[in-house]
């Protein structure tokens, strides 16, 4: 079904302008991630509430559990938008969004004893080229001192909290509804990331300014609404690595739109490693077998 690859690929797009909209607002980035995951679980309430009301008999009688599978959810959604926040705005676009979405490394750990999902050879192989195309771009940085350390660091923490976030959203694909899951945990980690970010806030920050409001709008619309629902959306139809893979994407679109909008220019090895991980991508999503 052509529909459902389309929804995985604008919902990596999406996500990818995550950095842009992180990069060029001025609010702190703990604030920024409580406000952001408020407004998406404030906006997104009239759809579960609809499907609470449809699926409200499936619920009690095989989902008792919802809350808590949530809650669980949603504490590790935060953590990885606290640490993104942080990150994205101590390294290059293109590098933070490289790293973070490293999560192919790890997510088949997580997959193993959260989700009890092994992957395939194909997948296998196709995450070998993916890692070896992030490899080049990390070695690149490394030699030529263009990253930043501590960036590196906290977007590697960030990209380990993702990669359970993905395990945990294949996990739960026995949810009926999607919105009956992502909106409980946009709502918990909102709790978790409000009460991190209540120094900020109770001190004001930079948000009460038209500007800020269009950035914070921006991006609980885009990468957070549309893009962590699609991709939950997709991790219920497709094998997590395929998805995980596929999110790797967002580090070629990140860097074009850093390019067009501040003239952040990839060199030509950042466009070898692109070549190198659509290849891997393509190889995975081609996967037969994928579920």
């Amino acid at each position: 079904m052509l529909l459902r690859p389309l929804q995985l690929i604008a919902g990596v797009i999406a996500l990818s302008t995550a950095v842009i909209w992180i990069k060029a607002s001025t609010t702190h980035p703990v604030a920024l991630s409580a406000i952001r995951l408020s407004l998406a679980a404030l906006l997104l309430t009239p759809l579960e509430l609809r499907m609470r009301r449809r699926h409200a008999i499936t619920l009690a009688v095989d989902h008792p559990d919802l809350s808590r599978r949530t809650w669980i959810a949603g504490a590790v959604l935060a953590a990885h938008f606290i640490a993104w926040a942080i990150g994205a705005r101590l390294t290059a676009t293109a590098q933070a969004s490289l790293i973070v979405n490293l999560a192919p490394v790890a997510l088949p750990f997580f997959l193993v004893f959260l989700a009890h999902e092994r992957i395939n050879r194909r997948e296998i192989l196709g995450t070998a080229i993916v890692i070896i195309g992030l490899l080049v771009l990390t070695l690149r940085d490394a030699l030529t001192a263009t990253g930043n350390a501590l960036g590196n660091v906290v977007c590697i923490i960030a990209m380990l909290f993702f990669a359970v976030y993905l395990a945990l959203g294949r996990r739960n694909r026995d949810i009926p509804s999607i919105w009956l899951y992502v909106v409980p945990v946009y709502r918990h980690a909102a709790v978790f990331a409000l009460l991190a970010a209540t120094p900020w806030i109770l001190d004001g920050v930079a948000w009460t300014s038209p500007r800020e409001w269009f950035l914070l709008l921006g991006l609980t619309c885009l990468p957070t609404m549309i893009g962590h629902s699609l991709i939950n959306r997709a991790m219920r139809h497709f094998r997590g690595q395929v998805v995980s893979l596929t999110n790797c994407g967002q580090f070629i679109s990140a860097g074009t739109l850093a390019y067009l909008l501040w003239g952040e220019r990839p060199d030509a090895v950042f466009f070898l490693a692109a070549a190198i991980v659509v290849t891997g991508i393509v190889l995975v999503v081609r996967a037969k077998d994928a579920a």
